[in-house]
């Protein structure tokens, strides 16, 4: 059943960020000498990366008063203390480094009158330490290392391929199942190491800035190949996504000044953080605009998507079209205003996962030869809440340490798992993805999904209660009952659409258990987990990671384990 077998010493599941940053330095470092292939399915240039606007933060003026502390300090504070500390002071102390090389790779980093790396106010950061290209970052940043990636010769590229499952023998990775959809043939692909490089899961919700594609599959497979997931509870919601679409209008635009304003005109967010306005950080601008929402300070909206608005009329046509281009556009396309003369409307939106697999801080796994990068994985860097600009940076600095760190592990390995013992269990997979086909089902999987995000936006949002949390997860249980009984109308292998989306859905149901579980069990408020029932921060229960793993029947069994603290005390968060 089995139609080809791909080998490769280093496999990268994912071709975003940090997974092209990964092979990257898996080139620079190592050459012909190690093999990679990189599986994604999408094309190449179509992963969620390309859609980050705002920029990626850096300590490049020390000189001008930033240093590698204050950075540090506001990753850590921001993170309302659940970072791991040790992690943090590596990723500030790296970044400088990955913005010199992306400059030398010929990024277009816009550039301040002296001829210097500009940089813009970000939420939370307490220096303009956010380097930009315009508000198209992460598209540079993605097409400088795609262009610098063509400069090697040792690497295959897999686009559109969907894989499926993560083969584990000896407790360490053999081999990854996937589909070739062009091709419509099950394939497996075999290596001495794994970078899974594959994102976050923020279509688990229906307002979301996520791209189609986001559906938390790296996440599900490496769960279901018995590693643990951390901090799932912890979901970021970014303060402006236009309404009605879900987009994201970059925090660069109120770095560059932009105000939000109620339905009387006010800059509500004085009442909410003096010092910081605009800038405070992401949890807390989001909790202040459902409030402002919730008290009858917003506009009537499609779909009870009420919002608030975001004013950049203020800035000037010239500014507007130099450093904001694209938020112009997709105000103008999606939701019909010109932010020249008119305010754009928004609202808090499903942006960002901090949780992910579990990995230490060299991003390996608890199985030697699995490593995870980029939004994927939860070091933890950003806690229970991520400052803006500090998600591409992370891409960057966890790609190029795995990317490293599996090129020695491939050299200094042999293949030690006969193919013979990676086919049956990918033989296995393919027969239960048959039967899936072959299922005569009366649920339909696309309405499965659907109430999937309708229950997250409603019962698991900026705002979350103990009633409203355990009504989601028995709902969610009921929902997987239900999958089992789904009917995939399409048979065929070749671009089956509604297979892909039922297998995704699989996968979003699998993380969300978890993230509503952990949320459940979690009495406190921190960061981006805001408890109504428990509105208060509970260091002596809860300053502690949790960790999610999967029973013999599939649900979920949480762990904790404590917080790397090595510098700072947790205190109270103000702005």
């Amino acid at each position: 059943m089995v139609d080809k077998v791909y080998k490769h010493d280093v496999i990268i599941l994912g071709a975003g960020l940090a997974g092209l940053r990964a092979a990257v330095e898996i080139g620079r470092k190592f050459g012909d000498r190690v093999n990679v292939g990189i599986v994604s399915k999408v094309q190449l240039m179509r992963a969620h990366s390309v859609c980050a606007e705002g920029g990626t933060a850096a300590v490049l003026r020390p000189e001008e008063g930033d240093s590698f502390e204050l950075h540090a300090w506001d990753t850590i504070k921001g993170s309302d203390f659940l970072a791991d500390q040790d992690a943090v002071f590596r990723f500030v102390k790296m970044m400088p480094y990955e913005i010199l090389l992306l400059e030398h790779w010929g990024i277009p980093w816009a550039r301040r009158e002296d001829g210097k790396v500009a940089a813009r106010a970000f939420g939370g950061q307490s220096f303009l330490r956010t380097c930009f290209a315009q508000d198209k970052t992460g598209f540079f940043e993605m097409q400088t290392l795609y262009d610098t990636l063509l400069k090697f010769t040792n690497f295959q590229r897999y686009d559109e391929f969907f894989a499926t499952s993560i083969i584990v023998k000896d407790n360490k990775f053999a081999g990854l199942t996937a589909i070739d959809l062009v091709n419509g043939e099950f394939v497996v692909f075999t290596g001495k190491v794994l970078i899974i490089a594959t994102g976050g899961a923020g279509r688990l919700y229906r307002f979301t800035t996520y791209s189609h594609s986001v559906t938390g599959d790296g996440l599900a497979m490496a769960y279901r190949a018995g590693l643990p997931l951390k901090d799932m509870e912890f979901i970021q919601f970014h303060p402006t996504g236009i309404v009605p679409s879900g987009i994201l209008v970059t925090e660069g635009a109120r770095g560059e000044g932009g105000y939000l304003r109620n339905n009387k005109g006010e800059r509500f967010m004085e009442k909410y953080a003096p010092s910081r306005m605009e800038l405070a950080p992401r949890d807390i601008v989001s909790r202040s605009m459902m409030t402002e929402i919730e008290e009858g300070r917003g506009f009537e909206g499609p779909d009870g998507l009420d919002y608030l608005h975001l004013d950049l009329t203020h800035l000037g046509k010239e500014k507007i079209l130099e450093r904001l281009p694209l938020i112009r556009e997709l105000a103008i396309k999606f939701a019909g205003v010109d932010p020249i003369y008119e305010p754009i409307p928004v609202r808090p939106v499903a942006h960002y996962s901090m949780g992910g697999i579990h990995v230490d801080i060299d991003g390996r796994t608890p199985m030697e030869n699995i490593f995870a990068a980029g939004e994927a994985a939860c070091v933890s860097v950003h806690g229970a809440n991520r400052l803006g600009s500090n998600s591409t940076a992370e891409c960057l600095v966890w790609g190029r340490i795995t990317g490293e760190l599996a090129g020695e592990y491939a050299l200094s390995k042999d293949f030690a798992i006969s193919e013979d013992r990676i086919l049956n269990d990918a033989e296995e997979e393919f027969k239960r993805i048959d039967n899936m086909l072959r299922n005569e089902g009366s649920e339909n999987p696309y309405e499965i999904r659907n109430e999937l995000r309708k229950l997250m936006d409603t019962h698991v949002g900026v705002f979350r209660t103990g009633d409203k949390l355990q009504e989601a997860l028995d709902k969610v249980k009921e929902l997987r009952q239900r999958f089992k009984n789904i009917k995939i109308v399409d048979k065929d292998l070749v671009w089956n659409t509604d297979l892909v989306s039922a297998l995704e859905t699989e996968n979003m149901l699998e993380i969300a258990e978890i993230v509503i579980l952990g949320a459940l069990l979690r009495e406190e408020s921190r960061g981006a987990h805001a408890r109504r029932d428990f509105p208060k921060r509970d260091d002596e229960r809860f300053l502690k990671h949790t960790l999610a793993y999967r029973n013999e029947d599939g649900s979920p069994r949480i762990e904790y384990i404590p917080v790397n603290i090595t510098y700072w005390k947790p205190v109270e968060r103000k702005y």
